[in-house]
């Protein structure tokens, strides 16, 4: 049941998926159809097989990816990040990465001091960051952590918010406190927090510091401008590892001010002990639906960056008379 699903829910996608069709019979599996794609069907079975093993069940999305990396001729490979977990959560979960690009990515956070991952949302860059502080934190590679992002509204205007200064920045970081929530536990958390082994704060908090001995995690960093960007990866200090998260695409900014994370691309690209690690919609692990509207975003953004820069109707070709 593990392997094929509820109600043999896998094994239905999977044969919606290829011209195939696949009969349980005990322990075994019968796959019938041409030899190209009960080869696929094979690689995409032991690639499951490996996943039962690791973390003891196979999601849907676990299925939907596997199909996904045969049918476009690369492999399912390895799922996760070897046989090791991250770290194990409160409730007893390992986390692991589920795709080729979060192994990449979790595999530069271990050899670079600075590692930027830019992708699309849903592609794990923040959970998996703070996943590597908290393992960090752990082995005695760090002394604290510290988990930061700007503060800035998503196309609203959210006015006067009441409260303290603390509860007023803390909707902009709720997601970095889930994170935490999730693998630590609330209580857990809240210790940590009060004795200053993990601190949370708006990006804006950071001027003037240095960070010894620290996990770093820049969240939301497509909203930092040229300044703060720069700022930012100016206070590390000795012992240090910073992760800076973005998505080059989903921009708050006001119009004509150029985001840093953008910018840091150009400044910073072939430096040694920096990494850019670049996710795309096969590393979306939300829901199915995720990756389509992501899928159609780009398309829509090519097709009207294409007319946008197609010559006027009736001007005359290049090489034309």
């Amino acid at each position: 049941m593990d392997l094929f699903g509820r109600l043999d829910q896998h094994l239905k996608t999977i044969e919606g998926s290829f011209s195939v069709r696949v009969v349980p019979r005990g322990n075994e599996l019968v796959v019938t159809g041409n030899e190209l794609d009960v080869e696929r069907v094979a690689a995409v079975f032991r690639h499951l097989r490996d996943v039962l093993r690791q973390s003891g069940a196979v999601s849907a999305q676990d299925v939907r990816y596997a199909v996904r990396m045969v049918k476009e001729g690369e492999g399912a490979g390895p799922s996760g990040a070897g046989d090791d977990a991250l770290l194990i959560t409160s409730r007893g979960r390992a986390v692991r990465p589920k795709t080729v690009g979060q192994r990449t990515y979790v595999e530069a956070v271990k050899d670079h001091g600075i590692v930027f991952g830019i992708g699309p949302a849903g592609t794990g860059k923040t959970y998996l960051a703070v996943a590597m502080a908290i393992a960090a934190y752990r082995t005695r590679s760090v002394e604290r952590i510290m988990l930061t992002r700007p503060a800035v509204e998503a196309g609203e205007r959210l006015g006067f918010l009441p409260g303290d200064l603390q509860e007023k920045v803390n909707p902009y970081l709720r997601p970095l406190y889930d994170a935490l929530y999730d693998f630590l536990g609330a209580e857990t958390v809240e210790k940590y927090m009060g004795r200053g082994i993990i601190e949370i704060a708006p990006l804006a908090y950071m001027r003037g510091r240095t960070l010894d001995e620290s996990f770093v995690i820049l969240d939301e960093a497509q909203n930092t401008t040229s300044e703060q960007m720069k700022m930012f990866l100016t206070r590390l200090g000795l012992g240090s590892r910073a992760v800076i998260t973005g998505d080059i695409t989903q921009v708050d900014l006001p119009r004509g001010t150029r985001s840093g994370l953008d910018e840091v691309r150009e400044v910073l690209h072939g430096v040694p002990g920096i990494a850019f690690i670049y996710l795309t919609e096969r590393d979306v692990v939300r829901h199915e639906l995720v990756s389509r509207v992501i899928k159609a975003y780009e398309r829509f953004e090519h097709e009207r960056a294409a007319a946008r820069n197609a010559p006027p109707e009736g001007a005359p070709r290049a090489g034309g008379a």
